[in-house]
Parts: structure tokens; sequence; C-alpha cells
């Protein structure tokens, strides 16, 4: 589907398949419906067009390397809604520059490998883990909070984030 530009998906769909929109590298525009609870493995990977995306509240799940390669990729707002970003699910989207994660999430796995334009990103108190290559490649990140939740850092977390200076940990204000 190389020659793919924009879709709008109607509401009797409720679930975007393993692959779906693989390599889809014009495709610039996508309406999600509501009735979408999940996006599969590999969903738009390659989709290289896209600049952004707003994924519905209905959806619960991104599966693995989701938007891997989407280079053109600068903006995604992810709802509370969803509990699970699959392993690297942002792999390679060198254009995004910051991102919030939803206090639904409690662990990342890979999720911004390479994404060598991040320069500001949120993590919420609900993740406990920072997997294996988690921020691997992030040459863009000079400083990120940690929060006390999170107990595990993985393989190679921040390998390779040579401007990154400073790692803080967040604190939970104690009450009196």
């Amino acid at each position: 589907c190389t020659g793919l530009t924009s879709i709008t998906i109607p509401n009797s769909v409720t679930s975007l398949g393993d692959r779906c929109f693989y390599n889809c590298w014009r495709l610039t525009s996508i309406t999600i419906p509501n009735s979408v609870t999940s996006l599969g493995d590999e969903c738009f990977r390659y989709c290289t067009g896209l600049t952004s995306i707003t994924i519905p509240n209905s959806v619960t799940s991104l599966g693995d390397r989701c938007f891997e390669y989407c280079w053109g990729l600068t903006s995604v707002t992810i709802p509370n809604s969803v509990t699970n970003l699959g392993d690297y699910c942002f792999h390679y989207c060198t254009g995004l520059t910051s991102i919030t994660i939803p206090n639904s999430v409690t662990s990342l796995d890979g999720c911004f490998y390479n994404c060598t334009g991040l320069t500001s990103i949120t993590i919420p108190n609900s993740v406990t883990s920072l997997g294996n290559f988690c921020f691997g490649g992030c040459t863009g990140l000079t400083s990120i909070n940690i929060p006390n939740s999170v107990t595990s850092l993985g393989y190679r977390c921040f390998y390779g984030c040579n401007n990154l200076s400073t790692i803080s940990r967040k604190h939970r204000k104690r009450r009196s």
C-alpha cells in the first residue's frame, strides 16, 4: 500500500491487526475511531510519512514495534487508557522530540531506542521498570527524572546517550 496517503477507518473496526499498515510510507494522515481497542504488532512500522497521530481513549494496548521507523512522527498523544506500550514501540522515531507517558503504563522495554530527537520525556510514578535499551541511543536527551517507583533498569537502558549529563530521582512528598 505504498500509494496510500490517508485513510479513515470506520466505527465498525475494533482492532488494527499486526502489520496492518506496515510500510505504507506515503501515509500522512489517519483517523482511528473510538471503536478501536488495540494496535497490533508493527501496525504502523515504516510509516515514515506520518507526522502526528492521536490514539483514541478506547485503545488499551500498543503492539510491539507499533510505530518503529516512523521517522516523520513528531507528535504522539497517548491516552490514559493505554496500559501497555509494546517492546520497541517507538524505536527509531527520530523526529519525536517529546512525549508524555500516561499514568496507566508500568514498564517500558526498548520503547524509545534510537529516538535521537527526543529531548524531553515525562515518566509517571506508575512506571516500575525501564527495560533493556529503553532510552539507548537517545542522543538528544540531556537530563531525565526517574520516579521513585522505578525499581529496575534494564540492560543498556541509557546506552549511547552521549549528551545525558543528569539523571535524577523524583521523590514523593512524605506526609507528616
